[in-house]
């Protein structure tokens, strides 16, 4: 009986069929489709397995049922980052042309908060979601796309299936942050980074630390990567003995103007000129990066390419689209004072 479902093309797979061929109930294969609490992993394997087996779009099937509500959620870590902000801005402009209003949800760093706000976009019947650097984990992000189109940014992860990615190219900015400093005669480059375990942001800087590792090698350069601790208060003494330590870098490439402002701060602060003492390149091309008074140079990811990219990437999903699609957006360096 299975078999002639798989056979069947001309015959729409439901929740039933699915339910059927997992030997469960229509009720427990709803509750894994909600990913809802005290699911068994037993129950979510027979499920899923089906699902996947059965081909069953539950959020295709359930938007021609209901109509469209023209509302989409959009999730994010934070709103404090400004360049996070100018990304949802420019997606909140693409949707509203196309008519659409854009409910925001605050995740805060914690799976359970996200996964929460998403299952509240799915019961609230918006027509899709955009994610912007999520902490959830990709395999739970793949369970919910098969109930409502989602789009994720600041997330790579080329080889999701049922969810799109858009982001910047952030190893290419790795290298272009490198190049720039090469151009400029530097030599002696060092990267400044973080702990990378258990952090939201571990998937981006990743990314980053490639494309500077990249770069060194082939300018024929030893890299060195100095990480900071993950506490605000650790990171000022952390800051403080990297600008002391006898063997301090030329010029240094810092993961996030997060980190590299405060690092130019506390070089002009102790004495230290910059660029003339050491030479720094920051990364989001942030607002206070562009004040003359601090003058970082900085890798651009172009929010507003961003936003309106992922916006216009899940209307297509919304519109019936299949295909999985991952873009890469192009960076570029803005050289201010810095450098």
């Amino acid at each position: 009986m299975t078999n002639q479902l798989v056979d069947a093309p001309h015959e729409r797979i439901t929740i039933r069929h699915v339910a059927k061929d997992a030997g469960v109930s229509v009720a427990a294969v709803s509750k894994v489709l909600r990913n809802a609490y005290g699911v068994s992993d037993i129950l979510r394997h027979k499920v899923e397995t089906s699902i996947e087996k059965l081909n069953y779009r539950p959020s295709v099937a359930a938007r021609g049922m209901r109509g469209r509500t023209y509302t989409i959620g959009v999730l994010v870590i934070e709103l404090s980052n400004t360049f996070l902000a100018g990304v949802i801005e420019s997606a909140n402009t693409a949707l509203s042309e196309s008519s659409y209003k854009s409910l925001i949800g605050l995740g805060r760093s914690a799976s359970p908060i996200e996964a929460s706000m998403i299952e509240s976009m799915i019961d609230n019947r918006m027509d899709g979601v955009l994610i912007v650097a999520p902490r959830i984990s990709g395999k739970v992000l793949e369970r919910y796309a098969r109930q409502i189109p989602i789009v994720v940014i600041a997330h790579h992860e080329p080889q999701a299936e049922t969810y799109d990615t858009v982001n910047s190219d952030d190893r290419k900015g790795g290298c272009l942050a490198v190049e720039a400093a090469l151009r400029q005669g530097y030599r002696d480059i060092a990267m400044v980074s973080y702990d990378l375990l258990d952090s939201p942001a571990s998937v981006v800087a990743v990314q980053r630390e490639m494309g500077y590792v990249e770069a060194m090698k082939q300018a024929g350069l030893q890299s060195r990567i100095i990480r900071l601790p993950p506490v605000a208060t650790d990171r000022k003494v952390a800051i403080d003995n990297f600008l002391s330590a006898q063997d301090r870098p030329r010029a240094v490439f810092v993961w996030s103007d997060l980190d590299a402002v405060p690092l130019l701060n506390a070089a002009r602060t102790n004495g230290i000129r910059v660029p003339e003492d050491l030479a720094i390149v920051g990364y989001d091309n942030s607002p206070f990066a562009a004040i003359p008074l601090v003058g970082l140079t900085s890798v651009d990811q172009n929010a507003a390419q961003l936003g309106r990219t992922a916006a216009e990437t899940l209307l297509s999903r919304i519109d019936g689209r299949e295909d999985v699609r991952h873009v890469l957006i192009e960076p570029h360096v803005e050289i201010r004072g810095s450098l």
